[in-house]
């Protein structure tokens, strides 16, 4: 059981209810918005800042799926690792990928850019201070000084939120072996759950 009250969205603040439109949505779709809405007017800029995140993207969305899959193991956040994005999948995203999160660096099927994309997502989850020169300049290789950014933003985005959301338990709405806390799991080889 999540260790915050989930409020069910006819509880939630109307400003809320117009922006996610939660008729159109699963529970588990609603995420962190059902802890979130205790909070609305953080909430509201919250959903602002990921909304600008996603909508604006420059960087391709199987690349930030990738990303965000190796994050959350790092954050052992079970619902991210249980969630697929439809716009990744569509971009290319399928579990032979996933399962390559696992030794990203030896991965064939991984470009180049994809793997210092996951490589700078994993030292930002586990040894921020590692992130030198050298691996700005390989990322310089790939990416826009704006695209940089634009994954510095994404990457604190979904280490924050992610491990909040592991401190919450959310866990009762995943399949059953995402639910079992008393051992790490990973996002590559398990049941997934694809979301729009």
């Amino acid at each position: 059981m999540s260790r915050i009250e989930k409020l069910s969205p006819e509880q939630w603040d109307p400003r809320i209810q117009a922006a996610v439109q939660p008729d159109e949505a699963t529970d588990l779709e609603h995420g962190l918005t059902r802890f979130f809405a205790h909070c609305p007017e953080q909430a509201l800029g919250l959903m602002g800042f990921g909304g600008a995140l996603k909508a604006n993207r420059t960087l391709p969305n199987r690349l930030v799926e990738l990303v965000r899959l190796r994050i959350a193991f790092f954050n052992q956040c079970r619902s991210c690792m249980a969630i697929r994005y439809s716009d990744a999948v569509a971009d290319g995203l399928d579990d032979e990928l996933v399962c390559s999160l696992e030794k990203p660096a030896d991965a064939e099927n991984l470009s180049d850019a994809e793997k210092v994309a996951i490589r700078y997502g994993e030292l930002f989850a586990t040894d921020h201070l590692a992130i030198d020169d050298a691996l700005h300049e390989d990322l310089r290789t790939y990416f826009s000084e704006a695209q940089i950014v634009e994954l510095g933003m994404t990457v604190a985005f979904f280490v924050g939120f992610g491990r909040l959301a592991a401190t919450w338990k959310m866990v009762e709405e995943l399949p059953a072996s995402f639910q079992n806390l008393d051992k790490p799991i990973a996002p590559w080889g398990e049941d997934s759950i694809q979301v729009r």
